[in-house]
C-alpha cells in the first residue's frame, strides 16, 4: 500500500502571514494538533503546532493577534511523497520522532498521514505501534 491509500486528503492549512490567533482558533475548531503552513501555490513552508504557539508566542509574551505564523512555525518540515510505501512512512515517523507527516505531490501539499492512519490499516498496525513506541521511548529519555 501507498501513503495516498490511507492519507487524509482534505487538509486544513494556513498562510505564513496569518496571525497566531487565527491559527489557534483553527486548531481548536478542527480539533487538530498541527497545521501545515503553505504559500499561495500550496508549497509547504512549515508546520505550526499547539506547542509552537504556547512556547514561541504565549510564553514569550507576544501578542497572538499581531504575531504572524511565520515567526512561530517550525520551518524544517519532514514530508513524504504520496507514492511512498507505508512501511517507509512509518520508519520516517519513527526516525524523525513525529506522529504526522505532510504528504507532497509535485512539490505541493496533497494530504496528511498520521500514525493513526497507519494503525487503522491492518497490514501496518504493527509498524505504527513500533513507531509510536520508539517516539514515546525517546521522549522518556529526554
Amino acid at each position: 500500500m501507498k501513503v495516498r491509500d490511507v492519507m487524509t486528503k482534505r487538509v486544513i492549512r494556513i498562510s505564513p502571514e496569518e496571525s497566531i490567533g487565527v491559527a489557534a482558533r483553527m486548531l481548536s475548531r478542527y480539533n487538530l494538533g498541527a497545521l501545515p503552513v503553505c504559500d499561495g501555490a500550496g508549497k509547504i513552508q512549515g508546520m505550526v503546532t499547539d506547542r509552537d504557539i504556547v512556547l514561541r508566542c504565549v510564553a514569550a509574551e507576544h501578542n497572538p493577534e499581531r504575531t504572524p505564523v511565520r515567526q512561530v512555525m517550525t520551518g524544517h518540515v519532514v514530508t513524504v511523497g504520496a507514492d511512498m510505501c507505508l512501511e517507509e512512512a512509518a520508519e520516517r515517523m519513527s526516525r524523525e520522532q513525529v506522529r504526522r507527516l505532510p504528504v507532497e505531490e509535485n512539490g505541493k501539499l496533497c494530504g496528511m498521514v498520521s500514525l493513526g492512519d497507519l494503525a487503522c490499516t491492518e497490514k501496518f498496525s504493527m509498524e505504527a505501534a513500533e513507531a509510536f513506541s520508539e517516539i514515546c521511548s525517546n521522549v522518556a529519555r529526554r
